[in-house]
């Protein structure tokens, strides 16, 4: 049997790890009796735990208390919140750097030789390519765009346009959207009646928040979808269509979000909306998407840039 204040963290763990215990259960996962069970849920009651008993049955529930308890965690959940911690210092959210940084190193300071050791590994031997730095949105900007967000309250706020120049805002903010390192706000703009996508870096909420509104759905069903159509075809300067002859969930894993988007049409074939900087992008992004297909609609220039793109490859393999 367990030593009370081993026993004691062992309840604690327990009720950390799952929404609801009962009595018997606790008794035998710790291999004590039920009365021992209750004395021992007192003893963390009184060094503030706020464990509540479940009505109608002997059961037990951790409550959310007025200060945050010890966590306690296993190997493997110690590795996880470990790692998340040094990502969430390098994140995109102006503002949680240092609160991260300090979290881990209360964290590293208690873990075990075995776990830190397991980490230091992962961490000398991980290497990040690309651009990884991204803008930066203060963390109270991006609150209080979320509170607006699950309150539903009509939110205004200044935009900095991409081209320079301010503009005042109101919106009905539907969600956040974590995008390739850029926060977004998927919103109803009131004054154009539209929806519209905001770069949460660009804009500073005005208080107070306006008047509550009934919620709507954007358009394709989400606001990640939403999006995802965006910043897919619509914001570029060459944009085309294209019918691909295969089934829409057939080659939806070889569009990756912001390449383009796949619109079903049939069980032979779907349409595929894409847009790049350049006809020579638009070339290049159809003929990675490794099926047949047909030229829609696109620039004047995109026939000849495909055709010159096969002749290519026929040279390749036709020369001596």
């Amino acid at each position: 049997m367990l030593e009370t204040s081993a026993r004691l963290l062992k309840l604690l763990s327990l009720l950390q790890a799952r929404r609801d215990f009962s009595g018997a259960e606790l008794a035998e996962r710790l291999g004590v009796s039920r009365r021992t069970v209750r004395r021992d849920v007192e003893r963390l009651r009184d060094l503030g735990y706020p464990v509540h008993a479940s009505q109608g049955i002997s059961g037990y529930r951790l409550g959310a208390g007025a200060a945050l308890p010890p966590l306690l965690l296993d190997d493997d959940e110690a590795v996880a919140v470990t790692v998340g911690l040094r990502t969430s210092a390098e994140n995109s959210v102006a503002g949680i750097e240092e609160s991260a940084l300090g979290a881990l190193a209360k964290l590293e300071q208690v873990l075990p030789s075995r776990l830190r050791h397991r980490v230091a590994v992962l961490h000398s031997t991980t290497m990040r390519v690309g651009d990884t730095s991204g803008p930066q949105v203060s963390s109270q900007t991006l609150m209080a765009v979320a509170d607006a967000c699950h309150r539903r309250e009509r939110l205004r706020f200044d935009y900095a346009g991409p081209r320079g120049g301010v503009t005042i805002r109101t919106v009905e903010p539907h969600n956040l959207v974590s995008f390739s390192r850029r926060w977004y706000l998927v919103a109803f703009d009131v004054d154009r009646d539209d929806w519209r996508a905001f770069r949460v870096d660009r804009l500073t909420p005005r208080t107070p928040t306006g008047p509550s509104f009934p919620r709507r759905t954007p358009p394709h069903g989400d606001a990640a979808t939403y999006l995802t159509h965006r910043l897919s075809a619509r914001t570029w300067p060459c944009q085309a269509t294209f019918t691909l002859h295969h089934a829409a969930e057939a080659v939806a894993d070889r569009i990756w979000p912001g390449m383009g988007v796949v619109e079903a049409v049939d069980e032979r074939s779907c349409l595929f909306h894409v847009g790049g900087e350049t006809v020579a992008d638009l070339v290049w992004m159809i003929t990675s998407v490794r099926v047949d297909f047909t030229l829609v609609t696109g620039p004047a220039e995109l026939p000849d840039a495909l055709r010159a793109q096969g002749l290519r490859c026929l040279r390749a393999v036709d020369a001596p």
